[in-house]
């Protein structure tokens, strides 16, 4: 006997079944639709329409994410940051989408060698879908062959490069300069992540050795930790973050609300992020495999969040908030690089160890006097290294190229990147002077404050603005 919820599921999924069918049904009924003689589509065009509409679908939840990005950042800094780290993201996705059309995409995807793409400007989509959609149907056997659309695949391979220079963000904040972040953003998202990009997933050097990575626990994670790490180390601590003796004084978030939001805004992104990876939707196998990869990717981040917490009291002494929800994140990108497994039990496993990871290289990092704000480096850099090489258990990964590739990967986007950061700060400085940070950079050089019903600064506030502040390097 059927319980009450059992029978509305029944009915539920009934009604979907037949607005599906019905859908079809008059999809097929339309005058001029392409397919076969009689008007029916084609099972090619279905194919098709599932695998691009999948991709779009499961874009907009990567897309999300750099909503989820901004509020972990914005409620991880003192309020009289919050204005500025919006604005930074905000434009952080503005530059990763131009980048990667007028330069990353070719170099990442378009005629590889084992290197590097083509440095042509501008993404073209294919010539039969131009066509396509002036209204040419003679072309449609040529839009369908490669099963998807081109601009749905360019656009979700497009918001992972905007994921990447998220990572770089978090680690940086409240005391780098928006341009000059920016001007890092316009190069790692144009070059460094098309570049280790094109060796993966492109075809080139590191895919012909055997490096798997199936949803960008590399090709995202790694990138963006060790982009990070770089940027960490040149741009220095915050303002007093560590006391005299070494220690590290704490910088409780201005809102736990919105940190924890975030949190979860990036833990719902994650399914777009690693179920998207799948390509597709039109086979039985694709629904599966997704099914299979949303329940690895969830309890993965799961048992990060509850390893997390256990260990937090033994190595800070206390219970942590951020440690916990860090421990989450871990989890989520620690099996970003092999999420379609059978044997679900791994993800907790995996999981769980990248929480323990994660907490122990946050300790770590304050050790070394290293001030990274919503520990980008601890979650992305050491969750991605590790979930990299845990592909090896899990889809039988080649344990050597993994390793060449982790090494390869880490180290190329490192050196790339303290250069970088170096030549940025030589020709116009990377941090902002002691008083914008004392005083915050929302009221010194944007005018405004996150919160004005709330006295943040001083009430005399008159002579500060954008020019009273000058650099004291």
């Amino acid at each position: 006997m059927r319980r009450p919820w059992e029978d509305r599921w029944v009915k539920i999924t009934g009604k979907v079944g037949l607005t599906a069918a019905l859908t079809v049904a008059i999809w097929a009924a339309l005058p001029g639709t392409a397919g076969a003689a009689d008007g029916t589509p084609t099972l090619e065009e279905l194919s098709f329409v599932l695998n691009s509409f999948a991709l779009l679908v499961w874009g907009a939840l990567v897309m999300w994410m750099c909503a989820g990005f901004t509020m972990l950042e914005a409620g991880s800094v003192r309020t009289k940051n919050a204005s500025m780290i919006c604005l930074k993201n905000v434009g952080i996705y503005s530059i990763a989408a131009l980048a990667f059309y007028f330069v990353g995409y070719n170099l990442m995807y378009v005629d590889v060698d084992s290197v590097i793409g083509s440095f042509s400007l501008l993404f073209d989509p294919s010539e039969a879908e131009v066509a396509l959609i002036g209204g040419d149907e003679s072309v449609i056997a040529d839009v369908l062959e490669p099963g998807r659309s081109g601009i749905a695949t360019w656009l979700f391979q497009m918001l992972f490069v905007a994921t990447t220079a998220s990572i770089v963000s978090g680690a940086m904040l409240e005391r780098t300069k928006l341009w000059a972040f920016w001007a890092f953003t316009l190069i790692l998202t144009a070059f460094i992540y098309p570049t280790v990009g094109a060796w993966i997933w492109g075809g080139g050097w590191l895919d012909q050795l055997g490096f798997e990575d199936f949803a960008g626990g590399t090709v995202v994670h790694v990138v963006g930790g060790a982009a990070a790490l770089a940027g960490v180390i040149v741009v220095g601590p915050r303002r007093r973050k560590f006391r005299l003796d070494g220690t590290a004084k704490p910088t409780p978030p201005s809102n736990v609300l919105v940190v924890t939001l975030g949190v979860l805004i990036l833990w719902l992104g994650w399914f777009g992020f690693n179920a998207g990876s799948q390509g597709g939707l039109a086979a039985a196998r694709d629904v599966a495999t997704m099914a299979t990869i949303l329940v690895n990717t969830n309890l993965a981040a799961a048992s990060g969040m509850l390893a997390a917490v256990a260990c937090s009291r033994p190595v800070f002494g206390r219970l942590g908030l951020a440690p916990s929800l860090n421990g989450a994140l871990a989890g989520l990108v620690s099996v970003t690089a092999a999420p379609a497994f059978a044997d679900q039990y791994w993800s907790v496993v995996i999981g769980a160890i990248a929480g323990v990871l994660c907490t122990l290289a946050t300790w770590l990092l304050e050790r070394i006097k290293l001030d990274d704000v919503v520990g980008a480096v601890p979650v992305h850099l050491v969750g991605g290294a590790w979930g990299t090489l845990a592909a090896v258990v899990t889809s039988g990964a080649d344990l050597a190229a993994q390793a060449v590739g982790l090494v390869s990967a880490l180290g190329f986007v490192f050196v790339v990147s303290f250069v970088v950061w170096r030549v940025i700060d030589a020709a116009f400085g990377i941090r902002i002077s002691s008083q914008v940070e004392f005083v915050g950079q929302d009221v010194a050089e944007m005018g405004i404050e996150a919160n004005p019903e709330f006295v943040l600064v001083p009430e005399d506030r008159e002579g500060y603005g954008p020019t009273s502040f000058v650099r004291d390097r």
